[in-house]
């Protein structure tokens, strides 16, 4: 068994990130996942959160939504929505976003507005959240 995973984080965009790591944490639909090298093959769909793995003893983080996640004994292969390394997350552009979804929270006048503000809201707290990890 490999004592290691090939990590591969893709949106309709662009690869964001290729690498190869020692285990990773990702925001399955549900609840976080923690994936290490020779875990049992899964397919699950992404939440808005962070995802954290380890590549040489340091830790990195990526900010996502909405996708899925492919696992498999050697490889993990995510595809998402939208991701965002910490270092290149707008802190300033995820604060106002984070301020709209809240004014929006506080007038939503169905459930449709509310759940699209609360999902705005938790996307914006994540981005920020990991905006802080950055080295």
């Amino acid at each position: 068994m490999a004592d290691v995973l090939q990590l591969e984080i893709v949106t309709p965009e662009r690869l964001v990130e290729k690498d190869t790591i020692q285990e990773i944490q990702i925001p399955g639909k549900n609840g976080y996942l923690g994936i290490l090298p020779g875990h049992a093959p899964l397919i699950t769909e992404l939440g808005v959160g962070e995802i954290t793995y380890k590549a040489d003893g340091m830790d990195y983080h990526v900010a996502v939504a909405w996708g899925f996640a492919e696992v498999l004994p050697d490889r993990v292969t995510v595809l998402a929505e939208t991701a965002e390394r910490a270092e290149d997350i707008d802190v300033e552009r995820a604060g106002k976003a984070k301020e709209r979804a809240e004014e929006r929270l506080r007038s939503a006048s169905g459930e449709v507005d509310y759940q699209r503000a609360l999902v705005a809201l938790q996307r914006a707290n994540s981005r920020l959240e990991v905006a802080q990890r950055k080295r």
